[in-house]
C-alpha cells in the first residue's frame, strides 16, 4: 500500500501570515513623520512650518552697576584690527582623528589710544606773565583694551578627533572658543602696539589742545609728551 505523496501548496494557497500589532504601530509611526518632514521640506502641508518653527526668548535677567569710575583720559584715535587664528590642540601619542582640535577664527575688533590727562600737574602746565603762551607737558599715549566685535568674529571652521566629538554630546562647554577669542585679542593688541596708533593720539591731542588754548587768547601753545 502506497502513501499519497502531498503537493506542495502554491503561493496564493498558504495562508498570509499577520503583522504583529506593535509592527503596525510602528509603520504607522514612522510614515506619519515621513509625511511630515516631507511636508515641511517640501512646503506642501501649510501650517507645518508654523507648528515645528523654533522660537527665540530672551531670558536674561536685568543688567547690574557694579561700579563707576571716573575716566580723564582724552580717547584720540581708534583702530579697527582683523586677524585670522589658527589655534590646534594636539594629544601626545594619540593622531589628530582620535584626539585633538584645530578651530579657525577671524577675530575683528578695536583699539582705542588716549592720552591720560589726570596725570598732568601743576608743573607740567607753564604760562607766561601775558597769558599768550603756553607750554604743556603731558604723559605718552597709552592703548586701551582690545574689544573683540562679536558681529564681525565668528569661527570659520572646527575640527575635533573623535574623543572630542563623543565628549561634546555628553557635556555642554559654554567656553570652547574662549581660548580662540583670548589669542585674537592678544595678536590684536601686538598688533596695535606695533602702528603707529599711539603717534596719530598725540598729534590729535596737540590739535586738541591749540585748538581750545587759541580760543581762550592764548597766541602761543607748545605741547610735548614724555615724563
Amino acid at each position: 500500500m502506497t502513501t499519497p505523496v502531498k503537493k506542495p501548496k502554491s503561493p496564493a494557497e498558504r495562508p498570509a501570515r499577520r503583522m504583529p500589532g506593535w509592527a503596525k504601530a510602528l509603520t504607522a509611526v514612522v510614515l506619519v513623520l515621513v509625511v511630515l518632514f516631507a511636508g515641511l521640506r517640501l512646503s506642501v502641508l501649510p501650517g507645518l512650518k508654523d507648528l515645528f518653527g523654533s522660537e527665540t526668548r530672551d531670558r536674561s535677567g536685568p543688567a547690574l552697576l557694579e561700579s563707576i569710575r571716573d575716566i580723564s583720559r582724552f580717547d584720540a584715535a581708534s583702530g579697527n584690527f582683523q586677524v585670522v587664528v589658527d589655534l590646534e590642540k594636539d594629544a601626545k601619542f594619540l593622531p589628530d582623528a582620535i584626539r585633538g582640535t584645530r578651530t579657525l577664527y577671524v577675530g575683528a575688533g578695536t583699539v582705542d589710544a588716549f592720552v591720560d590727562l589726570g596725570k598732568v600737574g601743576e608743573d607740567d602746565v607753564t604760562v607766561d606773565g601775558g597769558r599768550t603762551s603756553a607750554t604743556l607737558r603731558l604723559p605718552h599715549a597709552g592703548l586701551g583694551e582690545p574689544a573683540l566685535d562679536p558681529d564681525r568674529s565668528y569661527a570659520v571652521s572646527k575640527q575635533r578627533g573623535l574623543f572630542d566629538r563623543l565628549g561634546d554630546l555628553f557635556s555642554d562647554n559654554p567656553n570652547s572658543e574662549q581660548a580662540v577669542r583670548k589669542l585674537a585679542a592678544r595678536h590684536i593688541g601686538e598688533a596695535a602696539e606695533e602702528s603707529e596708533l599711539k603717534a596719530r593720539a598725540e598729534a590729535n591731542t596737540t590739535a586738541m589742545l591749540r585748538g581750545l588754548l587759541n580760543s581762550l587768547g592764548f597766541e602761543e601753545v607748545r605741547v610735548t609728551y614724555g615724563t
